[in-house]
């Protein structure tokens, strides 16, 4: 019998996953870089859909102290979470999940360096990762991969982004209302989640108001996110676009996406069931 492999992913997410990687890795706190490594291993605990950067403790250049409040332990993280069901029957832990929330045995430690600066930690219990300090990404000003400054949290090397013009008829809707119509999009399709569809901002119907909301992906750049304005009222941060996105989602510069997860999108006239993301 085949397997299907998003269903094999999905119960490898139970699991504590590590990956080595080649990268140089650099964090920096207050201006001062606290970590610099060539034997950085990527870790996921159990349940987080996106890795952190773990390091031997000898390569931060900071005061390693247990922290044991502010912390929360493993035996307490069942219910916390969002849903993922094409993936998983459990609550998944995306980035929005605190660093403080741990869902495998370990030792949370505060990382203080001469300066003031302050970070969290976390010395994993499981024997092989014996000397390694998981570390919050967010609580870092500035990470580099060999030269080159990254955003969000790690990349997955097991992920991707491919994207790929189309000239299906795609209807953005709510109800009767219609707010995009194109046959000029591009699909985004980013492992594990649905697919994505920008449009050209000339192709949406709906007036897009600009919101103050962003948000960071670690494969695509910031997004600035805009809300519609329609008879029933406004749809706030409904739809977004990457104005200077990183090099893996060049191509949907400036392009619209709406989060058909609370409107219909339709394809070649057929409805597509809403997807279901923490989003």
């Amino acid at each position: 019998m085949g397997l299907r492999l998003r269903d094999s992913i999905g119960r490898q997410l139970r699991e504590l996953r590590y990956e080595p990687t080649a990268k140089r890795i650099r964090a920096v706190l207050n201006g001062t870089t606290v970590v610099d490594s060539d034997r950085a291993i990527l870790v996921w605990e159990p349940r987080r859909v996106v890795p952190a950067y773990a390091v031997p403790a000898e390569d931060i250049d900071a005061e390693l102290s247990p922290e044991p409040t502010g912390s929360v332990p493993a035996g307490e993280t069942g219910d916390v979470g969002f849903a993922l069901p094409d993936v998983t029957t459990m609550p998944v832990l995306d980035p929005r999940v605190p660093f403080s929330v741990h869902s495998t045995e370990g030792e949370p430690v505060a990382i203080r360096t001469a300066g003031a600066g302050y970070a969290r930690g976390f010395r994993p219990g499981d024997q092989d990762l014996t000397g390694y300090v998981v570390l919050d990404f967010d609580g870092f000003d500035r990470w580099l991969e060999e030269d080159d400054e990254i955003v969000g949290h790690p990349h997955d090397p097991f992920q991707r982004i491919d994207v790929r013009r189309t000239s299906r008829h795609i209807r953005v809707m709510l109800g009767d209302t219609l707010l995009a119509d194109t046959r000029r999009a591009k699909m985004l399709f980013e492992t594990l989640l649905p697919v994505r569809y920008y449009l050209p901002a000339g192709d949406v119907v709906a007036e897009l108001q600009p919101s103050a909301t962003t948000s960071y992906c670690a494969y695509k750049g910031e997004a600035a996110y805009r809300s519609a304005v329609t008879a029933g009222g406004v749809l706030h941060d409904i739809a977004w676009r990457y104005d200077e996105p990183l090099v893996d989602a060049s191509e949907v510069r400036g392009l619209v996406a709406f989060f058909d997860e609370r409107l219909d999108l339709v394809v070649d006239g057929v409805a597509r069931p809403r997807p279901v993301t923490p989003w």
